[in-house]
């Protein structure tokens, strides 16, 4: 009994411990299986986050590049309808101005110029019939772009045709015209939205995926499905942005969802074994890109001391208290001074200028305490021979890889040359101005001295013949009177023409006061009357009542004035005598005075019967040194124009009906306080 008993124990013992080691490799071989289940599974969930984030992604790219090109589009007309603010490109000229826009956007079906009552000027097509919006909405998106002077989108609207038959889903983009601060119309460029998928969405992307335009509604305004109908797996939905309009892009890929392994033992074999491949593979990559790396460094290292040695923008590095830590040869060559002699010096530094030590302070603090202006200062150093020379100095922090600050870089710019050329650049402008003046009046020379020496012949003439008469002994206050009155008047009239020579040619700074228009061309008119004369041109002058006065520079106006008229009669100078008429009219570009509170501008125009401009010179009329002169310098209008601008006026030209050219300025009116 008790050995039956015994062997029992032990066969019982002997079960367990068997089954024991049974057990531990039948957990692993579970744990194995299980993480071959597991494996395939994780990688299906990556492939498909994947997919999604791709897909994702994509859209969004989709997204930025169709928002791209209609900002493009808004860019392109917004010049249009700057040339149509500015006068510069009629109705007639629309649909030729935009064809070669139109040819490179072709998801664009028509563009429209709207005046300020909503009709049509002129179209891309030449169809000026059918409604310039699709809606009253968009009827309200064109009074929202006026409101916000920028550019609006309309909602989507499918068009029906007159049989019931649904035509393309169109979308306005209303882009309002300003003149001069007062809205004058729109340009209404009409996209069809399958044209913007067409043209917009790239190949391979509407190959994989099925792309929608929507509103908020899902509701389809176009769609593009070149590689079949979207299976629902993988979608997206991403507004357009648009001002004023709520579109959407929807995408839905063609793709299902992947498949799980069909033998999950085989394929995880393989996908260990090829692990443990890729691990030592990996491995090896990783020692040659340590390797590369250093080689890498040292090359880095080697190519930014050979850059910072060729620099020629002073760099210098100093810690927290002020020393300096490292200076470029490009920093030692400005100041004079070696490395070694720059290098751990604290405050005052031998590159400062004894005069300027409490600036340098007051600078130097200012870089301690953080507060140094991020864009640059300018302050005077000395080299070590003593001479003085500006220097533009830029200061940011100096971080290590912790992102703790150690210091303060700072680059250091030499600016003599700098100053130098500005110095000039002044000098030459004032040059310019004054030799301008000087060669008008060289041109009026031979006039100027045939006109004053009528009236010193006259005067002459009257002083003999009251000499002539106190030598005959008759001294009669009545007979000496008339003569000696008249003398004195030719001698105002000489005075007057010499006054304003020289008032004209005297250099002196601009000075800007109320200055009436009528008494500026009565001031300049002698002048005037000295070149029409001699080319047998008539003037005449017409000057509107009650003009307000301008603020501006009265000789600088008057070499405008008579640069213009110059020009105006040596265009004549070919032309028959009956057409040579030179007119000089001013008035305002208020159209109705009663209903217009706005303070009116001051318009002057010089109208001339010439030969007029050719267009091949129009495009270079305003450059410097353009003339069609043989001896002209091609400054005058530029001058001109310069200097209307600085008064914040404007100068431009049309061609006269009949026969010709009208130069026209503008000039703000002078508001008193």
């Amino acid at each position: 009994m008790k050995i039956a008993g015994f062997t029992g124990f032990a066969s019982a013992r002997l079960q367990r411990k068997q089954a024991w080691r049974w057990l531990l490799p039948i957990l692993l071989v579970l744990l194995f299986l299980s993480i071959l289940i597991w494996l395939p599974w994780q990688v299906r969930q990556m492939e498909v986050s994947e997919r999604q984030e791709q897909l994702i992604a994509d859209t969004l790219w989709v997204e930025q590049a169709i928002r791209f090109q209609l900002s493009r589009n808004e860019e392109n007309f917004g010049q249009v309808g700057a040339e149509i603010a500015n006068g510069y490109l009629p109705p007639d000229k629309l649909r030729e101005r935009t064809m070669l826009l139109l040819k490179n956007s072709r998801e664009i079906q028509r563009v429209m110029w709207l005046d300020a009552t909503g009709a049509i000027v002129a179209s891309s097509d030449l169809r000026a019939n059918g409604p310039p919006r699709l809606s009253q909405a968009s009827a309200e998106v064109s009074a929202n772009a006026r409101k916000l002077k920028s550019a609006q989108y309309s909602q989507p609207v499918k068009t029906v045709s007159a049989a019931g038959v649904p035509g393309l889903t169109l979308m306005d983009c209303y882009l309002p015209i300003f003149n001069d601060g007062q809205y004058s119309g729109s340009l209404v460029i009409r996209y069809a939205l399958q044209d913007i998928l067409n043209e917009m969405v790239p190949w391979w992307f509407a190959q994989d995926n099925e792309i929608v335009l929507t509103d908020n509604d899902d509701a389809v305004f176009a769609m593009r499905a070149a590689g079949g109908l979207g299976r629902g797996v993988y979608t997206h939905r991403h507004t357009l942005e648009l001002p004023g309009a709520a579109v959407y892009l929807r995408t839905n890929s063609v793709k299902s969802a992947p498949t799980l392994l069909p033998n999950l033992l085989v394929g995880s074999i393989i996908l260990l074994s090829l692990g443990l491949i890729w691990s030592l593979w990996a491995l090896w990559r990783d020692i040659n890109r340590r390797l590369a790396a250093e080689g890498a460094l040292r090359e880095q290292v080697a190519f930014r001391m050979a850059m910072e040695n060729s620099l020629v923008t002073g760099l210098r590095a100093r810690d927290l208290k002020g020393r300096i830590s490292y200076v470029n040869p490009a920093f030692c060559r400005m100041v004079g001074l070696s490395a070694d002699q720059l290098l751990n010096k604290a405050p005052p530094m031998p590159y400062w200028a004894p005069e300027a030590i409490e600036d340098y302070e007051e600078r130097f603090a200012q870089v301690l305490a953080g507060t140094v202006q991020q864009h640059g200062f300018e302050i005077m150093f000395q080299r070590a021979s003593g001479e003085r020379f500006p220097v533009l100095i830029y200061e940011s922090p100096l971080l290590d890889d912790s992102g703790r600050q150690t210091g303060w870089m700072g680059s250091i710019l030499d600016i003599s040359d700098r100053k130098k050329v500005e110095e000039l650049n002044r000098q030459q402008q004032e040059k310019l101005q004054s030799s301008a003046r000087l060669a008008t009046m060289g041109e009026l020379a031979s006039t100027l001295a045939h006109e004053l020496n009528q009236p010193l012949a006259a005067i002459s003439s009257y002083t003999a013949g009251a000499i002539n008469l106190m030598q005959s002994g008759v001294v009669d206050a009545a007979l000496l009177q008339p003569a000696l009155e008249k003398a004195n008047a030719q001698v105002q009239r000489a005075g007057l023409i010499i006054r304003s020579v020289h008032e004209f040619v005297k250099r002196r700074e601009p000075t800007r006061e109320p200055v009436s228009m009528e008494n500026l061309i009565d001031s300049v008119m002698p002048l005037i009357e000295l070149q029409a004369q001699q080319c047998f041109v008539a003037i005449q002058v017409s000057i509107a009542p009650g003009l307000p006065a301008v603020l501006a520079d009265r000789v600088m106006l008057e070499q405008v004035l008579l640069n213009l008229t110059r020009n105006a009669i040596e265009a004549m100078q070919q032309v028959p005598s009956e057409r040579r008429i030179l007119r000089i009219s001013v008035s305002t570009d208020r159209v109705h005075p009663d209903t217009e509170p706005a303070p009116a501008n001051v318009i002057v125009s010089v109208i001339d019967q010439g030969h007029g401009i050719a267009p091949e010179v129009a495009e270079h009329l305003f450059s410097p040194f353009f003339s069609t002169k043989a001896e002209g310098m091609g400054i005058g209008l530029k001058i001109c124009r310069t200097t209307l601008e600085f008064h914040g006026g404007t100068l431009n030209y049309v061609n006269n009906p009949l026969g010709g050219t009208i130069f026209r300025f503008s000039l703000p009116p002078h508001l008193p306080e």
